[in-house]
């Protein structure tokens, strides 16, 4: 049996050729052009000697030529590797080097940057440029011109028979932990997880997705990109969110799915002019990559009338892992049940698996959904998978109904004095204050109790709070060994590209 994730853009436009697939501002890309054009992108990378097996790495933002490079690279049988478009470039030499790839596919934005980590790397033989007028052919020198590569390209018409355990793409984690490694993700992890979101977690109508989640990022590539497509809905691209712009192309494209991480959810329910625009086509909501404060979801599902749908997953697992569903009792706080086929267990630090609810362990997962395992990476995949089971650094709680509860990362936990302390309960707290927009806790160094727990926030507009109020605060609603000592308020806290918080930036600082 062979299998290939362009299988996704290829079914479906065979269904409904003349459908949008794609919308940017007032433009519209049917079906029938997008797999045109991977098709042609595919016949370009052909003609440069790109094939079977050889990574084509992309840095793009939110914008057709992402889809386009993505499904053509598939079609050439060549893995994607894709990169941030924010790295900088000794970041970018990294990946390209440790990725192996053979050719770069840049944004006209970040070509300088890419450029430099270009000639670094002896191995990437091509550097591709992306320019938002297809119309213009012109490249740097020593550079290409993607709609030029497509332009002179043929076709490329029948799949390849890659195999469903084949490398299909690999994703950097985010290097918390060090160096940034690349999880493989196979034809078959890839094409059943954006299957599963599209006929069973969002099952119903044809969707109209707000894509505002960066298409680099597994959230936004499986959930977003690969689901909408293989359930034949239109995805709206928006290369960066801001609340305003994600109102208008909402109200005015009659989306009705949108996904995205806490901070954007705080930032649309918050923002002065929302109660400007008509959300009322606004039907399903999904949020990841970061815990949901469950006083942020409850009035974001109460303003809107909506349900909005927690999951959890990572990079190593393609990325959906666990859902709350629809046909089932939402629990706020919970990243609800391990989606089909997909097994969760709870391990103590001994490896002993815990079998009582309540018990808090690390989460391991085994299923069609985990990686092959990090590439080049050997001594890590032995630790990392055993038989099977991916160990994720995740630490959470199971109740009775099989609902599990992310207590923290393994590695975020905060040791006070002997007492676990674990940052996401007193999060929860801070985010009920009323004056409290963003929060994170960490722990910092302390002489007598080894850690001390330190809170980090930024206030909402208007409002005012001393840290010392805050402090009272959690006094009130925390045991004495978890509520914390320390407060830092600031403008705004350091975000990634997806907008979740970034703690390692405000331990280093």
């Amino acid at each position: 049996m062979t299998l290939n994730l362009a299988t996704i853009l290829r079914e479906t436009t065979a269904r409904q050729p003349s459908e949008a697939a794609i919308r940017i501002g007032d433009v519209a890309m049917s079906y029938t052009e997008l797999h045109g054009l991977a098709q042609r992108f595919a016949g370009g990378l052909r003609g440069l000697g790109i094939g079977r097996g050889r990574h084509v790495a992309l840095m793009l933002p939110n914008v057709p030529h992402f889809s386009i490079a993505y499904f053509g690279a598939h079609y050439a049988a060549a893995p994607v590797v894709p990169l941030n478009v924010l790295l900088t470039p000794d970041e970018i030499a990294y990946h390209l080097e440790d990725s192996d790839a053979v050719a770069l596919v840049v944004w006209e934005g970040f070509y300088e940057q890419a450029r430099a980590a270009f000639e670094r790397v002896e191995s990437c033989a091509h550097l591709i440029v992306a320019k938002a007028d297809r119309g213009d052919l012109t490249a740097p020198e020593g550079a290409q011109n993607m709609s030029a590569l497509i332009a002179d390209a043929e076709p490329v018409l029948d799949l390849p028979d890659t195999m469903p355990d084949d490398t299909a793409v690999i994703l950097y984690t985010s290097g918390t932990t060090g160096r940034p490694k690349g999880a493989e993700l196979t034809h078959f992890n890839l094409f059943y997880n954006a299957d599963y979101v599209a006929h069973r977690l969002l099952a119903g109508p044809k969707k109209t997705a707000l894509c505002v989640l960066p298409l680099f990022h597994s959230f936004g590539q499986t959930v977003i990109q690969n689901a909408t497509l293989r359930g034949g809905g239109t995805l709206v691209l928006m290369p960066r969110f801001e609340p305003e712009a994600a109102f208008e192309l909402m109200q005015k494209h009659r989306v009705n799915l949108f996904a995205g991480v806490p901070t954007m959810y705080f930032a649309l329910l918050h923002h002065p002019n929302a109660d400007a625009y008509d959300l009322s086509s606004l039907s399903y909501c999904l949020s990841g990559g970061a815990a949901m404060p469950v006083e942020v979801m409850k009035a974001f599902d109460e303003k809107y009338g909506v349900n909005i749908l927690e999951g959890y997953g990572l990079s190593e697992t393609s990325p959906v892992a666990s859902f709350n569903v629809a046909d089932r009792p939402k629990k706020p706080g919970s990243i609800g049940i391990p989606i089909d086929g997909v097994e969760f267990r709870l391990e103590a630090d001994d490896g002993t698996i815990l079998a009582e609810s309540g018990q808090p362990g690390e989460i391991a997962i085994k299923g069609h959904n985990v990686m092959k395992g990090y590439y080049k990476r050997p001594e890590v995949n032995l630790r990392q998978i055993v038989d099977g089971w991916f160990k994720t650094g995740d630490i959470a709680t199971r109740d009775d109904d099989g609902y599990y509860f992310i207590v923290d990362r393994k590695k975020d936990m905060i040791i006070r004095g002997g007492y676990n302390v674990y940052p996401r309960e007193i999060e929860e707290v801070l985010y009920a204050h009323p004056a409290v927009a963003e929060a994170a806790v960490i722990g910092v160094p302390h002489d007598s109790h080894g850690e001390e727990v330190k809170a980090v926030l930024a206030l909402k507009e208007g409002a005012t709070a001393t840290p010392e109020e805050i402090i009272a605060y959690c006094k009130e609603h925390l045991a004495a060994y978890k509520y914390p000592r320390l407060v830092e308020i600031r403008d705004a806290l350091p975000k990634g590209p997806t907008g979740k918080i970034l703690k390692r930036e405000l331990r280093a600082s």
